[in-house]
């Protein structure tokens, strides 16, 4: 992914969230503020045609030294592509490149309501480890002041050598 791809990633981020069920932001903030809240090496595109089908990224979740193989896990795709296979085609991508850029854990906080994304998740060796209840709340749409539960769900990586 790159700057080239914004235009059609925000679609989709918009899209999300205008469903209430995949994310906590209100809107998408722009390139820029995105930009500097991802990693560089695992952003990802799902395209067909020139279109922009679904994306995935990542994002340290501290910067503490300690936590630097740890990493949030993104993933959207766009509403006329869902259950199609996309989702779990990028989520197989970035899990190589995390593995390959030295990320030891990935995590993903998941509504509840989200079942799609949880299966998603379970399936690529992911585990709910916790909820964390009314962790947020909500500042938009017709969910407006809703405190909301988000699962935590964890994949510890395999390829990684943890000592």
């Amino acid at each position: 992914m790159d700057r080239g791809d914004w235009d059609q990633v925000q679609s989709i981020f918009l899209e999300v969230i205008s469903t209430g069920h995949a994310t906590f932001e209100a809107n998408s903030n722009g390139w820029d503020k995105w930009d500097s809240g991802h990693l560089r090496e695992c952003r990802l595109v799902a395209k067909s045609r020139g279109s922009v089908l679904g994306w995935a990224a990542l994002s340290r979740v501290s910067d503490r030294p300690i936590y630097s193989g740890v990493a949030e896990v993104s993933v959207y795709v766009g509403k006329d592509y869902q259950h199609r296979g996309v989702g779990s085609a990028l989520l197989d991508v970035l899990i190589k490149d995390s593995e390959d850029n030295g990320i030891w854990t990935l995590q993903a906080g998941i509504f509840p309501e989200n079942t799609s994304s949880l299966n998603l998740h379970k399936q690529h060796g992911f585990r709910a480890v916790g909820l964390r209840e009314k962790i947020g709340k909500m500042t938009y749409g017709n969910l407006t002041g809703t405190w909301r539960d988000v699962i935590l769900m964890e994949r510890r990586s395999k390829a990684v050598e943890i000592a």
